[in-house]
């Protein structure tokens, strides 16, 4: 007993290191996504074009994430988490290599996101798999904790520091700090990789068939893609508010102000994902991730309501703070109910069906707020004289109208999700897996 404890408490310092790294990498990526998100909306003036950032940022993770979750199954996730963080660094550098050498131009900056974004790709189902690896499943919700807290990191750290640095330079600077925390996070999962055993699978087979294999397995039980289905459209609720907060504060403020009040929102997520670190949830899970999305729907309604500074903070800190309750209910459920062998597959196959929310949400939500609501709220629009009174008029308002709408129906569908049947049957663990 006094054996296994010591040897868990040296798995789970392993884990902490590998933590430590992606909370720093975390804080090099919001830099450089608060940075581009700054700048070209300064240029362009269209939120769509700062939704755009966002599609090609998100895209190729969702897309390759089935392969990603195959090829963490079959190889080290330890050594693609490295060549994942590598590559991800060439993103970056072609973005600041275009800025040094010539003037840049749009393009280049989509092209060096995507780039960026491929790689990184590799590094979601491998460090999900590799969780397993290392830790008991009793540590499996604190794990969720911590790793939101290191996710929360590009939301709260981030932001402040990115707009404080844009008012003495430049978005090189924050590409420059990008690039060197990618370094050492490669240094810590180095670290981590000695004297850890390579789990990959004895018979190998085609992608193809590891992909029937991974859905297979999600698809066992109807309260399992029930659910997946239902996580798609909250992804794409979520989405239009992570997409169109940049645009709905530049419209009255700047760039410092935004990380201000980035940072102070996502305080609640920091909290929260501090409180299920340190703390063991054992039921309750539906009805805690039910509730969770339906008082951060009520709080995307007010922050789009006006634009009030106050007003917009409370409602940020309290829409982060239901995040990490749902994004543990989730991620608990998944794990206890999945064999370590196909972890992966699974993975970026989930990815990739529920989170396909988010790209519907980056493609579609600036085109509404630029060419649909925008408009409504402008000088001789349907709503200004109307409307506007409320929730006042100018370039801003068409995009919070469109975020007060849509938390509206993620608050309506949290309440359907809790009355579902099949995903009730979630609290008796082993019957069903999503």
């Amino acid at each position: 007993m006094v054996k296994k404890m010591n040897k868990e408490k040296v798995l789970f310092r392993k884990f902490m290191i590998l933590w430590l790294g992606q909370f720093i990498s975390a804080i090099g990526t919001g830099l450089t996504s608060f940075g581009l998100g700054v700048y070209v909306y300064e240029l362009t003036k269209k939120a769509s074009l700062v939704a755009l950032i966002s599609l090609f940022a998100f895209l190729p993770s969702i897309l390759l994430g089935p392969l990603a979750g195959v090829l963490a199954d079959r190889y080290d996730r330890r050594l693609l988490m490295i060549i994942g963080d590598s590559f991800s660094a060439l993103g970056p550098l072609f973005i600041l290599f275009s800025i040094l050498f010539g003037k840049i131009e749009l393009w280049q900056i989509f092209l060096g996101v995507l780039i960026s974004s491929v790689f990184s790709s590799l590094l979601e189902p491998a460090f999900k798999a590799t969780i397993t690896d290392l830790l008991d499943e009793n540590q499996y919700s604190k794990a969720s904790g911590l790793n939101q807290l290191a996710g929360s990191a590009k939301y709260l750290i981030s932001p402040l520091l990115a707009g404080m640095l844009l008012v003495i330079s430049d978005i090189e600077l924050l590409l420059m700090i990008d690039i060197f925390t990618i370094v050492i996070t490669i240094c810590t999962t180095i670290i981590v990789r000695k004297g850890i055993a390579v789990k990959i699978q004895e018979e190998r087979h085609s992608f193809i068939a590891d992909f029937k294999e991974g859905w297979n397995e999600i698809s066992k039980k109807e309260g399992v893609k029930v659910l997946v289905a239902v996580t798609s459209l909250m992804t794409f609720y979520v989405g239009i508010i992570q997409t169109l907060t940049t645009p709905l504060i530049l419209a009255f403020s700047n760039s410092a102000v935004l990380g201000m009040i980035e940072t102070l929102s996502a305080l609640g997520m920091l909290f929260t994902s501090f409180v299920i670190g340190i703390i063991s949830i054992k039921s309750g899970y539906l009805k805690m991730l039910s509730k969770s999305l339906f008082f951060a729907g009520i709080c995307m309604f007010f922050f789009g309501l006006r634009e009030n500074i106050f007003l917009i903070c409370i409602s940020g800190f309290v829409f982060f703070a239901m995040l990490p309750f749902a994004n543990t209910s989730l991620d608990y459920l998944i794990r206890i109910n999945i064999n370590n062998s196909v972890q992966g597959r699974v993975w970026g196959l989930i990815g990739l069906i529920s989170q396909s929310g988010y790209v519907i949400a980056y493609a579609v939500s600036g085109l509404l707020a630029d060419y649909l609501f925008t408009p409504l709220f402008i000088e001789g629009g349907l709503f200004y004289n109307s409307l506007g009174k409320i929730i006042g008029t100018g370039t801003g308002r068409g995009t919070g109208f469109l975020i007060m709408i849509t938390g509206l129906l993620l608050s309506v569908t949290a309440i359907f999700l809790y009355h579902i049947k099949s995903i009730q049957k979630l609290e008796k663990r082993g019957e069903i897996c999503i």
